[in-house]
């Protein structure tokens, strides 16, 4: 064999040796792909799993967050009655009778807001009747489903103010008598479901003032008229009945805003012992009276002054407050309607 040969030959050799471990280290590299692609597999898949596992264990820790404090919640409140503390607040006493509260609404952008406030100062309430209502034609399915919601003891009314006593746009409040078919409504149905068998008092809880939970614990004094301050109101800070501690009697108000009134006080500011509006029939409230007289005009056919029963420390507590919620700004809205569109479409505000 030449020497020419015998490179030849050689090169020959190292190629196909070449080639062999070429081949092999190819499936070597498949090989390795391969099980780097299953462990990525695996890998995720043992992430996703570890993402259900932790949001199932965040809800247990949420359950048993929620779980504690309502335990935490229900003994507190358990010694607090053991102890007597929450007697009057709960009112364990059932010879109380029910607050029947009668709240006028109407269609506008806070109302459902003002509705919540309420029923979620009201859901407090033990032994307590809402009557809601609404100045329209039929009920709307808003206040349906809101008092649906609500778990209180509701009945749900609706009465439409005449065309000739509605308030126009630009009209200030007290150009014309507000609430008055909707009170009647109510009176209506309290006098046609109920008996003078029957224990309570009925408070008259428009839908923009707040209350506080005090206040339904001074209704349940009631006799005949109790009377209580009201904050924010009447161009003051307090509006209230002036009283006498010795004799526990109302000597007069300290009202600004026309003082010359039968009574004067706010709508918020007093309540009526359920028999006093089952005895008297015909005491309803009147569109044949001027602005701000619809107080008196219900009043006036149920009591005297010197029959007023001063309540909240003789006058002397404010626990509800005419707090009115500032209609809002929908400039921006308008002019999307204007096109067409609602920001609010298919959801209920």
């Amino acid at each position: 064999m030449t020497y020419s040969s015998m490179l030849i030959h050689e090169s020959h050799r190292k190629s196909s040796m070449w080639s062999k471990f070429r081949c092999k280290n190819s499936w070597i590299v498949l090989f390795l792909i391969n099980a780097f692609v299953i462990q990525s597999i695996l890998y995720y898949k043992e992430i996703c799993k570890w993402d259900e596992i932790k949001q199932e264990i965040d809800i247990i820790m949420g359950n048993e967050r929620i779980t504690h404090t309502l335990a935490h919640s229900v003994l507190k409140r358990l010694h607090r009655i053991i102890t007597g503390v929450d007697k009057d607040k709960l009112n364990l006493d059932e010879n109380s009778g029910v607050i029947y509260a009668i709240t006028p609404t109407f269609v506008r952008p806070v109302q459902k807001a003002e509705l919540t406030r309420l029923s979620q100062t009201f859901m407090h309430i033990p032994n307590f009747h809402w009557i809601v209502v609404e100045d329209a034609p039929l009920e709307t399915p808003l206040v349906t489903k809101l008092l649906a919601d609500s778990d209180l003891t509701y009945t749900q009314l609706a009465a439409q103010t005449p065309k000739n006593y509605k308030l126009g746009r630009t009209d200030p409040n007290w150009k014309k008598p507000r609430g008055v078919e909707q009170r009647n409504a109510a009176l209506r149905w309290i006098r046609d479901n109920l008996k003078t068998s029957d224990k309570g008092v009925v408070f008259f809880a428009d839908d923009d003032n707040t209350y506080s939970i005090k206040l339904f614990n001074e209704m349940l004094k009631v006799k005949k008229v109790g009377v209580w301050p009201v904050g924010l109101v009447g161009g003051l800070m307090v509006e209230k009945p002036i009283c006498d501690n010795a004799t526990n009697k109302v000597l007069g108000f300290n009202s600004v805003w026309k003082p010359d009134r039968p009574f004067p006080v706010d709508m918020a500011g007093f309540a009526i012992g359920l028999n006093l509006l089952l005895e008297n029939r015909d005491a309803w409230f009147s569109y044949e009276v001027q602005g701000g007289y619809q107080e008196s005009a219900i009043l006036q056919q149920l009591i005297t002054k010197d029959q007023l029963e001063p309540l909240a420390d003789c006058c002397t507590k404010v626990y509800v407050w005419h707090t009115r919620t500032e209609p809002p700004l929908l400039n921006a809205e308008q002019m999307l309607i204007k096109k067409g569109k609602r920001s609010n479409a298919g959801i209920e505000v």
